[in-house]
This record gives C-alpha cells, sequence and structure tokens, in this order.
C-alpha cells in the first residue's frame, strides 16, 4: 500500500488505498482500489500509469471506477479530519480557519452531582457544538451544529465523567466543523486552481442566527437536539469497474 500511496498521490490528495490478495480462483496476484478525492485527478492518473511499470515489473492494467447503477446507499459526510486534510491540500494552510462559538453541556447534569451518579450507573454525556468555519480569500463563511455524546460506564467514579466529557466534547467539535465544511463546495478548475462555491442546499436554521441566539440554543424549545446529530464515517462506495480489476503479480520469494 506504501507503494501505491507514493506512486498515485503525485497526482492528487489521496483519500483512501486498498490493497488486496487475489481470490484463489484467479490465481495468483493483487488488486487495489484507490480513490482520489478529484474524478479529474483519478482520470490522469488512470491514463498516466496505464500500462506503466510504475513499482513492479511487470505492467499496471489501471481503469477508473464508477458507482453501481442502480444501488441504493447512504451518502456520510466527510469527518473533519478529512475534511482538514482536503482544505489544508487545496487552500493551504492559511487559506481556511475555524473557531468555536458555543460548546455547551447538555446532558442534564455536569458530572460533579456525585449523587446522581450513584442512582444512575450508567448515564452518557452530552455536548451541543457550533463551529464557525472562515475561507477569507473566498469571502465564505459558514457555519456547522453538532451534538457529541459519549457513555459513563461507571457513573461511580469521578474519573469516567470527565473521560466522556472530554470525548463528548471532541466529538461534538469534530461532528460541528464536518458540518460546516458540508456547506462549501471546492471546485478544482483545470488550471489547478481552486474555486469555491457556498452550498445552499446544505443550509440550516441555525445559519440565519446571531451568536448570542447560538449560545442559547439549548433553550430554543423549536429546536430538536437530534437533528444535529450528524453521522460522518469513512466508507468506501461500492463500485463496479469499466474494465478487469487492476492486477500485477506478486514477487516470488
Amino acid at each position: 500500500q506504501h507503494s501505491l500511496f507514493s506512486a498515485f498521490s503525485k497526482f492528487g490528495l489521496l483519500y483512501s488505498v486498498r490493497a488486496r490478495r487475489n481470490a484463489a480462483v484467479a490465481g495468483p496476484g493483487c488488486y487495489a482500489v484507490i480513490k482520489f478525492y478529484s474524478a479529474g485527478d483519478a482520470s490522469r492518473a488512470q491514463r498516466a500509469s496505464n500500462g506503466q511499470k510504475l513499482f513492479q515489473k511487470r505492467p499496471l492494467k489501471v481503469c477508473v471506477c464508477t458507482e453501481q447503477k442502480g444501488f441504493q446507499q447512504q451518502v456520510l459526510a466527510l469527518n473533519s479530519n478529512k475534511c482538514q486534510e482536503m482544505a489544508n491540500y487545496y487552500l493551504g494552510f492559511n487559506g481556511w480557519s475555524s473557531r468555536i462559538i458555543t460548546l455547551q453541556n447538555v446532558s442534564g447534569f455536569d458530572g460533579e452531582n456525585e449523587e446522581l451518579g450513584k442512582m444512575l450507573q450508567k448515564r452518557s454525556m452530552k455536548y451541543l457544538c457550533a463551529v464557525e468555519l472562515t475561507l477569507p480569500s473566498h469571502g465564505v463563511r459558514t457555519r456547522g451544529v453538532a451534538l457529541g455524546e459519549a457513555e459513563v460506564e461507571n457513573g461511580e467514579d469521578p474519573l469516567e465523567f470527565v473521560t466522556a466529557s472530554r470525548r463528548a466534547q471532541k466529538l461534538a467539535v469534530g461532528k460541528a466543523l464536518s458540518g460546516a465544511f458540508q456547506k462549501i463546495l471546492l471546485v478544482v478548475l483545470e488550471n489547478g486552481k481552486v474555486a469555491v462555491e457556498y452550498n445552499s442546499t446544505q443550509e440550516e436554521l441555525t445559519d440565519s442566527l446571531t451568536e448570542d441566539e447560538l449560545k442559547g440554543l439549548v433553550q430554543v424549545n423549536e429546536l430538536s437536539l437530534e437533528q444535529f446529530d450528524l453521522e460522518e464515517e469513512e466508507v468506501l462506495s461500492d463500485l463496479s469497474f469499466d474494465e478487469e480489476l487492476p492486477s500485477w503479480e506478486t514477487p516470488s520469494n
């Protein structure tokens, strides 16, 4: 996988690299699925590497993958780490910034209430976070709001509340940042420049609130916390191949 990453990362930012050995019925060899953030980068990589000896003795066969038609799959948001990786690559480390507007404990208890902790052996800590994302060079500013939750395994141990609280805070901040990134579209032009557009289809009710209103979000009865429990996961979509799977022989021992 390291050799594949080194060979293909020169064409653009990679989302994932997965290599597997062929099934026994297919004979010796391996295949790999390499996923780019940009379809244009994937096409350039395919044209440049197909039939070439990148790091093996025999040339690779490389084809472009497409999503299976008629296959319904939930599209999950990129997690915050992937969003930051992509932003750093296309916008530069100084091309964007984020700040936490508010981070509130909405658990119903603060972890210091020992009597409540003794009565409830297993509870969870919940934090609601609002994050602002700014792209100064493009004049774009977005917000993300999310709920983070972590279980308290042992309600009698005060340290469990502290640990769960930190996990919930980290999760809430990460989800909120991911939500803010979902509202922007990065358009990579042929000359390598990047244009940014605001994705209005991802607008939320909270986008129109002032910062003071966001900080008092818990008291707004019309808003349900469940709507901020965004799902994010790193998954590789089911793919079909325009041609046979790319493969190469494994070197003999």
